[in-house]
């Protein structure tokens, strides 16, 4: 495969992913390309994309990666694209080299918002949380947010099997002397099968999985074939969760909405499962980017991750308290209190 130089064919500068308009935009001569036109200036398609990474390695060429000494996490970019700070940990313990050998992902989502939208909803999360340290705002913080396409494992999937409720339904009534209660017992039998696709598992060990299941859903359909253009302008995580790894997350996944949808069958007053013979099989596996501002806070010791899903604009993290605020916050509302309190008696007396 000839890996894009991601340089305008026009001037030959530098041309990155504009996501606004979904082309590649020149900063220079202020050309605008649209994938099509990029593949034939510089032939550099991925049309064998949909092969399984397992069947034919593809090497990945011209591109940097980017090793925290701090974290050890590793980060992907193209030749244009330049590291100073760790998208995770902020650390500015860089290592540059070149990258080869890698897998290549199927598919991606390209960014749909960009790096100003995400400031945006970051400077937001102080809206309403007067409690929320200040030292989140500040310049040096902001400047590190950075669109980043994370590696994700997409399963396709089969459920098939047996599963049986016990069910209860509970009737009361009374007359001039009692009260009744009758509990009508069931065993209910469900057998069927069911498809899922797309089950999406973070391929990142260095992305907390609860915090990137909360930034679905994405809409699969604007899954596109992987072109490192996309890449340009952009960081992109090397997976560390093998398939095999990652797969028993998406098989719980698949289990628990079965059986939540098989108990919406169940027409009784109570049910619980008592006996799951459900399998759970295997049909795809997908490696695949999707798009996600990101950027790592570390305040008092400990870091705090926000994240932005880069096609929906839905944002997400963990949001400390300023301990001094948070005792003068309760001290005022104690005087206030103690205030209102010694005036209502004064006025009582």
């Amino acid at each position: 495969m000839e890996a894009l130089d991601n340089q305008c064919p026009s001037c030959g500068a530098k041309i990155t992913f504009n996501p606004k308009n979904q082309m590649w935009d020149c900063e220079y001569c202020g050309s605008k390309y649209t994938l099509e036109q990029m593949k034939q200036y510089q032939n550099a398609s991925r049309e064998e994309a949909h092969i399984p990474i397992k069947e034919e390695t593809q090497k990945i060429e011209n591109m940097d990666v980017y090793r925290c000494k701090n974290c050890g996490a590793e980060i992907m970019a193209d030749e244009t694209t330049t590291a100073t700070f760790c998208v995770y940990c902020g650390s500015t313990a860089i290592l540059k080299d070149k990258i080869m050998d890698e897998f290549l992902p199927t598919k991606l989502i390209p960014f749909k918002k960009v790096k100003e939208d995400a400031i945006t909803a970051f400077q937001g999360l102080s809206k309403g949380r007067p409690l929320m340290p200040k030292f989140f705002n500040k310049k040096e913080n902001i400047d590190k947010i950075s669109g980043v396409y994370i590696p994700f494992w997409s399963y396709d999937l089969h459920v098939n099997g047996d599963i049986d409720f016990h069910a209860e339904d509970v009737t009361t009534w009374s007359d001039s002397d009692y009260e009744y209660t009758k509990t009508d017992r069931y065993l209910v039998k469900r057998n069927g099968s069911m498809n899922f696709q797309r089950i999406l598992v973070d391929g990142s060990s260095h992305f907390p999985d609860d915090l990137m299941d909360s930034l679905e859903p994405f809409d699969y359909r604007d899954f596109v074939d992987y072109n490192h253009a996309y890449l340009s302008g952009f960081f992109a995580e090397k997976y560390d969760v093998k398939e095999e790894d990652a797969i028993d997350r998406a098989n719980k996944r698949a289990m628990n909405t079965a059986v939540e949808v098989i108990e919406e069958t169940v027409h009784h007053q109570s049910s619980h499962v008592s006996s799951n013979q459900l399998q759970v099989g295997k049909q795809k596996s997908d490696y695949v980017l999707l798009p996600v501002f990101m950027v790592n806070v570390k305040y008092k010791e400990k870091i705090y991750t926000f994240a932005m899903n880069g096609q929906t604009g839905e944002i997400v993290g963990n949001i400390p308290l300023d301990m001094m605020k948070t005792i003068l916050f309760s001290l005022s509302l104690f005087i206030l209190f103690f205030i209102l309190a010694y005036l209502f008696l004064t006025m009582v007396v």
